[in-house]
């Protein structure tokens, strides 16, 4: 049954053809069986518009209507060909303006007045006129354009639904766009950040084996079990990112997310591959998201990987870390040469850039002119659009970019804490 409502709905024109045949052979058959002759141009005048109804409702209706006024002003009764004007009123309201149905809602009524006024006997009374005239006529055509009229809303109201439904369905699909691109550039921020930094190792220490390998072979040893120890490192977190993008049949990783609290392996491995690096801690330490951490960490790790690719083999860093009330600041000072123009920025300031974004905060990152390099991180602990005053003064009190200290200076620089 559905199947055959369905293939009704994909022909209407045939089933408005069924319609008019039905209205109009009955009064075909009854005019020529009466021998008014006459009678057979207006029923078919009035029944071949309701073929046409759905693509042309307005013309179809004017067209039965005007019949239907030459019927009055000739005084040719009621047959069933009649029929199709209610009909087609219906039809004006279900698929023509609300303005353009009234129209001819009232030209319905009018011509019901002007049918009663035409048709009624004399003797009739008052209350009978009325009673003709509001049940036999106006009510019909009342009620034929309340239903086209509920039609028409109801018909609307669907179709409202169908655009939101194919508006929210873009809006997921760009949305799923979005997410899509802001997780292969996270990927790609992490796979730039493990993969440069403990390659940069292994090639330092790859070189220092190589040198060491006939004068000092117990050093050309600590430098291969330094390779070994920093590819297996490089594994296990290309295990774990490579982790999130499997099915939920699995674990999602293997190692947990680096943070503040992994800072002491980062800096031993960077110290054991040959750049010196003194670490300070300023305020107070507290909690952090493990997001903002990771970023923190990754952070370090990248600009001292740019310190070792670019600094030179005498370069050292400085890395402060300092706790303010609502922000966290990261500085990383090299004395190195710096990266130079055949250097090319790489995608490491970029990341850099981007992780800093996530969170609201600010990176300012380029040469020293004494020589070196500084990269300054703020990082709001709460989200927010910029830092407090007391995070900008705060800022503003960190070591001067023109001081060049040593070792022993840097261990003096910030007596609060250091490790």
């Amino acid at each position: 049954m559905a199947a055959f409502y369905l293939w009704l709905r994909r022909h209407p024109r045939l089933v408005d053809g069924v319609l008019a045949a039905a209205l109009g052979i009955p009064a075909v058959a009854a005019a020529v069986a009466a021998g008014r002759y006459d009678l057979v141009p207006f029923a078919l005048a009035l029944v071949i518009p309701l073929v046409f109804r759905r693509d042309h409702p307005a013309a179809a209706f004017a067209i039965a209507a005007t019949v239907g006024g030459l019927q009055v002003l000739l005084d040719i009764h009621v047959n069933e060909s009649d029929l199709a004007i209610v009909v087609l009123l219906y039809t004006l309201a279900a698929y023509a303006r609300r303005r353009v149905s009234l129209v001819g809602l009232a030209v319905c009524l009018i011509g019901s007045a002007a049918a009663v006024a035409r048709w009624a006997p004399a003797q009739f009374s008052l209350i009978h006129w009325i009673m003709i005239g509001s049940v036999g006529f106006a009510g019909s055509s009342l009620i034929a354009w309340v239903l086209g009229d509920s039609v028409r809303y109801r018909r609307g109201y669907y179709a409202s639904l169908e655009d939101r439904a194919a508006r929210l369905e873009r809006e997921r699909g760009a949305q799923a766009q979005i997410a899509a691109a802001a997780e292969r550039a996270r990927i790609a921020r992490e796979l730039h950040d493990v993969i440069a930094h403990n390659v940069s190792v292994m090639v330092v220490q790859a070189d220092g084996a190589s040198y060491a390998l006939d004068s000092s072979p117990e050093r050309a040893r600590q430098a291969l079990g330094a390779i070994a120890s920093t590819g297996r490192q490089a594994l296990a977190e290309m295990r774990r990112m490579l982790g999130v993008l499997r099915s939920d049949d699995g674990p999602p990783g293997v190692v947990p997310l680096p943070g503040i609290g992994q800072l002491g392996e980062l800096l031993d491995q960077t110290r054991a591959s040959g750049l010196d690096v003194s670490f300070t801690v300023q305020g107070i330490p507290g909690p952090l998201p493990s997001g903002l951490a990771l970023a923190a960490y990754r952070i370090i790790q990248e600009s001292l990987t740019n310190t070792r690719k670019h600094g030179g083999s005498r370069a050292s860093a400085q890395v402060l870390l300092r706790y303010c009330e609502d922000v966290l600041i990261l500085q990383i000072t090299d004395d190195g040469r710096g990266v130079t123009v055949a250097d090319g920025a790489g995608h490491g300031l970029t990341g850099m850039r981007e992780r800093v974004a996530l969170y609201s905060g600010t990176l300012d990152a380029g040469p020293l002119p004494g020589g070196g390099y500084q990269v300054t991180a703020t990082l709001p602990l709460s989200p927010g659009p910029s830092a407090s005053p007391a995070a900008q003064a705060a800022l503003t009190a960190l070591p001067d970019q023109d001081s060049r200290p040593d070792q022993a200076g840097r261990a003096e620089h910030a007596p609060e804490s250091a490790a």
